[in-house]
């Protein structure tokens, strides 16, 4: 464990006891990390920011409520994506309303986003179509790179079990965005399931 994570971890039991220097310490030395993993999440900056602040509220508000059965690195990464995809839920429902009742596109439009920006759109799309118990360790794993040991503390649940849904996670992932991309020149990709 770095000298980094030991003073994060420090911060967060004094934050935890209403310190709020401490607090206001830890959301500083935060925010840049924080920023950096819902950019993973979301293609465009303001996104990212906006998933970020609400990431660093969630941590001021619940950092009682941190056990410390992992360091606060990793239950901040829990934190992180949790926010990052409920960012994006609350973006696709609010363009959808500012739409007036225009759906919006299953896809995004190419001449406007780039190859990265869309898959990160489809893979958003597909984490919050194969639920919660499946996505969040899928997220935590493919997305955020945690080790399986990490996510098992984290969720409380046997290493094993975090093995099994993430595999199932990325079967129902996969399955729903070949799914989704268009065939091209007659060729039809072979999905035997």
């Amino acid at each position: 464990m770095s000298a980094a994570e030991v003073d994060l971890d420090e911060l967060a039991r004094a934050a935890g006891a209403g310190d709020r220097y401490a607090l206001d310490a830890l959301l500083t030395a935060v925010r840049p990390d924080v920023l950096r993993l819902c950019a993973r999440f979301l293609p465009n900056r303001e996104d990212a920011e906006e998933a970020c602040q609400d990431t660093l509220l969630a941590l001021a508000r619940g950092i009682a409520s941190f056990e410390g059965r992992s360091s606060l690195r990793t239950w901040l990464h829990r934190v992180t994506a949790n926010r990052a995809r409920s960012t994006y839920q609350a973006l696709r429902r609010r363009a959808g309303t500012e739409a007036a009742g225009v759906p919006l596109p299953d896809r995004p439009d190419p001449r406007r986003t780039s190859v990265v920006a869309g898959t990160r759109l489809d893979l958003l799309d597909g984490l919050e179509a194969i639920g919660p118990d499946l996505a969040e360790p899928v997220a935590l794993r493919d997305v955020l790179e945690l080790p399986y040991r990490e996510i098992a503390a984290l969720l409380g649940v046997p290493e094993g079990t975090v093995k099994s849904r993430i595999h199932e996670g990325r079967r129902r992932l996969r399955t729903r965005l070949t799914d989704r991309e268009p065939e091209s020149d007659g060729d039809s990709p072979n999905r035997s399931h």
